[in-house]
């Protein structure tokens, strides 16, 4: 297997190495790409542009020669050595230009991270390994297809993982999806949280229980009509817990209710209603 693993690797490194030539060389943001780049702290304004359009050329021309027949080891030792220079001028811009972008796989301005580290030393283990390979990597794909095409799918989507710049063609996409089927903000009413915390924050409940509270919104729930939000508080020196009721139809302030309720007894120490509505949830005072 590792025969395969190794063959495949210039693969790899070869479409990784096109796909950022085709930034350097061919979008028209190249100009502002180098401009925020480390290349301006390293070589100057005036010769950012032509160097990173170089890089790209050497990157086109390295990735051509690693995807086309023969397989030859010089390939994979110049890609190592390739890889090893982007390892230190990566390593040299989040030292020195920590604000710079990487300018490595997108138009996207990203500032160098450790994650683009980790791409790089990726691709220098690739090259390595691409080294001891004895075939090219369509013989290897021939071979063992199901495998090879295992492996070139983990390794490029192990990349694209490590590469913060290509965050937004799938990373905030799926960020998304999970925020629409989970609802993160939304109770079972459909009515958002941020919503009702608003609510209750201008009532004149939450202004007379608020220097009792120690946490920000800890737990919240829906029961019919309501929806109820607790909070950390401290009540003459014993910690409770200040249960908030916010009517779901109501938005007036004026309709929350609360209740200071001892953590450890259950017992409710205090409570304060707001304008009185029909049907509404019973607090029940009890002296403390």
């Amino acid at each position: 297997m590792i025969e395969v693993l190794a063959a495949l690797q210039p693969l790899v490194i070869g479409a990784v190495l096109i796909w950022s030539a085709r930034v350097k060389l061919f979008s028209r943001h190249a100009a502002a790409i180098a401009n925020r780049s480390a290349l301006v702290r390293l070589i100057g304004q005036r010769r950012a542009l032509p160097a990173y359009r170089v890089l790209g050329g050497i990157e086109l021309t390295l990735g051509a020669l690693l995807l086309l027949p023969p397989a030859l080891r010089l390939e994979a030792i110049a890609a190592t050595g390739l890889a090893v220079g982007f390892l230190a001028y990566l390593t040299y811009a989040r030292r020195v230009a920590p604000t710079s972008s990487c300018g490595c796989l997108s138009a996207q301005s990203t500032p160098v991270s450790g994650r683009s580290l980790a791409r790089a030393g990726l691709l220098v283990a690739a090259g390595a390994l691409a080294g001891l390979a004895a075939g090219g990597w369509w013989t290897a794909l021939a071979a063992r297809p199901l495998a090879g095409a295992a492996v070139l799918l983990a390794e490029l989507a192990a990349v694209v993982a490590l590469s913060p710049e290509l965050d937004a063609a799938w990373l905030l996409p799926l960020r998304r999806l999970r925020a629409q089927v989970t609802h993160p903000l939304r109770g079972g009413s459909g009515v958002p949280l941020l919503a009702t915390v608003q609510q209750l924050q201008l009532s004149e409940s939450y202004r007379r229980v608020a220097p009792l509270l120690r946490s920000d919104v800890r737990e919240h729930w829906d029961d019919g009509d309501w929806r109820f939000v607790g909070h950390a508080a401290l009540y003459q020196g014993r910690p409770v817990t200040a249960v908030f009721a916010v009517p779901l139809a109501d938005p007036e302030p004026d309709a929350v209710r609360v209740a200071v309720v001892d953590d450890a007894t259950g017992q409710t120490l205090l409570s304060l209603a707001g304008t009185p509505r029909p049907a509404g949830p019973r607090l029940a005072v009890v002296p403390a």
